[in-house]
């Protein structure tokens, strides 16, 4: 019988407890979704226009996207370390600008609260590094569901912020940059220790698969059961203690996912002996690594000379004639009628270095994809609250909530149905990542129509391509480029948020709403002078000018649209070159 204190560090090595604790880390870790809610906060207490709110929102894409050196820190300093200097930067960052906001201390100009909004979003990014990092290595063969799952939970930390901020109820909506200040660090200084690699791989079990589900389960329940909450309190008057009690549930099921390393841990069943087989150990083969490597070098051979059509057909043909070409080359090697060339750096499907993978077209494919994908949802994300505003909506809450709630769904979904792309049909996963681009033109086009409801269509469009996004790329980065270096290439990647930001909701969208907004404001100038009120016509023309109607964003969105058709093409392009990279990746535990 397994004695109490050996199952409790079984418990605490358990690489679910690790999943799950970074499941609890990336529900706070996104508030840079909650953007939306606080740029009204902002611009109405300094009284900014909207090209300014635009200049903070890019800062805080930027913030949320820059981390290169996030992988170097995770070399030199322990995990916990990481994740407490993200806390730290959160805290600062946002820390000051509540006190900014509520004017406890002198304002800064605009390129200062920049610097802050930086500091304090950029703490994201090591949440993000540590999470994804520490679980992608403790679950190397389902990196799809883990991904999807664990960027998910970051997508969907807006609703969970906006509920717990609807629980205290404050007249004071500063009061919301304060909970973005305080509730990560308190998170992260209770896990931080939890959240690392513990040798998952030598922990597989056959309930793994029955665990997913379980988890999947929770996920569903959760975006259900937010949005059920979401659209009671939005349509019914509801108590403070109503309130409260559904924020409770709210917490029981974001705790539900512990009950797995609980009953793994715990459970009187002894653990399944081929729990430890999982990966093969490539160091019991140095006796014979010459030969592999002289393998190695024909195979790249034989990715030269085969024929174009070879890649075409079905998986077992296709390894036969590879096979084939193979002995073939050998046998002219030996013979001397054949010089083989040694490959230099790797290939496609193995590790690689940043730089080795930056003069790769695959890599920047990736890139470009994601940068006028994301980029144009996040457009959407960062002016949620003035695009609601200009159609007449006063509750600009509700918008980010459930845009949290798609995008959240989209993460799930994206890296579920990818991972049935490529387990099943041994198909490139970048496909999945076309396919919620074509959703994300469909939903900037209801939102340049302004038709009835295009809000809550739009955001669902906007929210399920977004997020499917996050859980698509990380993983197919990972396939393409290997898992040693993985940080770094994620880091880099995610610049293609703040990129696509910056010109997309920067430069455009917000050109573009401040010229509409001077165009209504002179009509309803020169409309009150007309008819005697030139008085107050001068008063309106202090605050800074707001617009309305669908055509605020309407020139934003249909150029938005053009350019997720855009990306649909990078993406196939991509899906047409690495064909060959996921059959050999994924074909042969099909055959």
């Amino acid at each position: 019988m397994i004695r109490l204190p050996e199952r409790f560090r079984a418990f605490l090595n358990n690489r679910w407890l690790v999943f799950v604790a970074a499941m609890w880390i990336q529900s706070c870790a996104g508030i840079g979704y909650l953007f939306g809610s606080l740029s009204p906060v902002m611009k109405s207490s300094l009284n900014y226009n909207q090209r300014q709110i635009a200049k903070l929102g890019v800062a805080k894409d930027i913030g949320d996207s820059i981390g290169f050196w996030i992988g170097s820190l995770c070399e030199i300093l322990p995990l916990w370390a990481v994740l407490l200097v993200g806390a730290l930067q959160n805290f600062i960052g946002y820390g000051w600008v509540w006190l900014i906001v509520t004017h406890r201390v002198p304002t800064l100009p605009l390129w200062a609260i920049c610097i802050l909004i930086f500091v304090g979003t950029n703490g994201e990014t090591y949440f993000n590094t540590v999470d994804l990092v520490s679980c992608v290595q403790n679950f190397p063969k389902s990196r799809g569901p883990v991904v999807g799952i664990l960027k998910g939970f970051a997508g969907l930390s807006g609703a969970i912020l906006t509920q717990i901020y609807t629980m205290i109820h404050s007249p004071d909506h500063a009061s919301l940059v304060f909970m973005v200040a305080v509730g990560p660090i308190m998170v992260v200084f209770a896990l931080m220790f939890i959240v690392r690699p513990v040798g998952g791989h030598r922990q597989v079990r056959p309930t793994d698969d029955l665990s997913f589900t379980f988890v999947y389960g929770v996920c569903l329940l959760l975006a259900a059961y937010l949005m059920g909450v979401m659209l009671v309190q939005d349509l019914v008057h509801l108590s403070h203690t109503v309130v409260t009690i559904f924020t409770a549930i709210l917490f029981v099921l974001i705790l539900v996912p512990i009950v797995i390393p609980v009953s793994l841990s715990f459970s009187s069943e002894p653990k399944a002996p081929e729990a430890e087989a999982f990966l093969t150990e490539p160091q019991k083969d140095e006796p014979g690594k010459s030969e592999q490597d002289a393998t190695e070098v024909i195979f790249s051979e034989v990715e030269d000379e085969k024929p174009k059509e070879v890649d075409l057909l079905p998986a077992s043909e296709r390894q036969k004639r590879i096979a084939h070409l193979q002995a073939k080359l050998f046998q002219a090697a030996a013979e001397g009628a054949v010089r083989v060339k040694r490959r230099r750096g790797p290939h496609r499907g193995e590790d690689f270095t940043l730089m080795q993978a930056l003069i790769k077209a695959d890599f920047w494919l990736i890139f470009f994809s994601l940068l006028l994908g994301s980029g144009s949802g996040l457009t959407v994300i960062d002016n949620l609250g003035q695009m609601s505003q200009s159609l007449g909506y006063h509750n600009t809450h509700i918008f980010v909530s459930m845009i949290s709630i798609w995008n959240f769904l989209g993460r799930i979904g994206g890296g579920y149905f990818s991972e049935m792309i490529v387990r099943d049909h041994a198909y490139p996963r970048p496909v999945a990542m076309a396919a919620a681009q074509v959703i994300m033109a469909l939903g900037h086009l209801f939102f340049a129509m302004g038709w009835p409801g295009a809000m809550h269509i739009g955001t669902l469009l906007i929210g399920l391509g977004y997020g499917a996004h996050w859980a698509i790329v990380p993983a197919a980065a990972s396939e393409l480029f290997g898992l040693k270096n993985f940080g770094a290439l994620y880091n880099f990647l995610t610049l293609a948020n703040p990129a696509g930001s910056l010109v997309f909701s920067g430069v455009i969208a917000s050109s573009i709403y401040d010229r509409e907004a001077e165009k209504q404001a002179h009509q309803h100038h020169h409309l009150q002078q007309n008819i005697g009120s030139i008085f107050s016509g001068m008063l309106s023309m202090d605050d800074p000018p707001k617009c309305e109607g669908s055509i605020c964003f309407f020139l934003t969105s249909m150029i938005m649209s053009g350019l997720c058709i855009i990306a649909v093409v990078l993406s196939m392009v991509l899906v047409h070159r690495t064909k060959i990279v996921y059959a050999n990746l994924y074909g042969k535990s099909r055959t």
